[in-house]
């Protein structure tokens, strides 16, 4: 027993965490959960996430839940990895824009191209704007250094990198730029993510 405990649906978003984990270093347990039987949905798991979607983390009695709060409270909890930017400290901001950036503006502009509206919604009307302006924003930042916040790799690329790629290699509505398949390359080949890779691919299969 550990005092980390992700609850965890393979593959899904809470993928995102399983890396974050893997990126901590520190001793976790997984929970899975069985989304075609409907786990998820089940009073168990409702008691924990009352949306009844994953992941949730739980640390030491607490129950966290949303995937860039999983991955803030993480890289905040154990600064020692050096995933977070200190209260304090000026790029604070950046960081924390671009940890919310991925669920707030990259995932639901991808869903809305995905879903091939005849008219698409307002621009005004969406947080987000439109995919367009999430992308290039998202490559103006990736073209000053290998990560969001420059040379330091950070939680939020762990967020918004994982957005990205689920975008240009399963949902395919990310253009092919440059600048953007050169950063997924680059996180994958971090030790924690195929690390996490792994665990999900032996979780699939058992």
């Amino acid at each position: 027993m550990t005092d980390l405990t992700l609850y965890h649906i393979a593959p899904s978003r809470s993928s995102i965490a399983l890396w974050m984990l893997e990126e901590i270093g520190e001793p976790y347990d997984v929970r899975l959960l069985s989304m075609s039987q409907g786990e998820n949905r089940q009073p168990a798991y409702l008691a924990v996430n009352p949306m009844g979607k994953v992941p949730a983390l739980e640390h030491r009695g607490v129950i966290i839940t949303e995937t860039a709060a999983i991955c803030c409270y993480l890289a905040d909890a154990f600064p020692d990895v050096g995933l977070s930017v200190p209260i304090g400290d000026a790029r604070r901001g950046p960081y924390l824009k671009w940890l919310f950036f991925g669920p707030s503006c990259l995932e639901p502009a991808m869903i809305v191209e995905s879903l091939k509206l005849d008219a698409p919604p307002p621009r005004a009307r969406l947080g987000w704007g439109d995919l367009e302006s999430v992308v290039e924003v998202i490559s103006k930042a990736l073209a000053r250094g290998p990560y969001l916040l420059g040379d330091q790799f950070t939680a939020a690329d762990i967020v918004v990198g994982s957005g990205v790629r689920f975008g240009l290699k399963m949902m395919k509505v990310l253009p092919d730029r440059p600048v953007l398949v050169n950063y997924v390359t680059r996180l994958g080949e971090r030790p924690a993510a195929k690390r996490a890779q792994a665990k999900d691919a032996e979780l699939v299969a058992t």
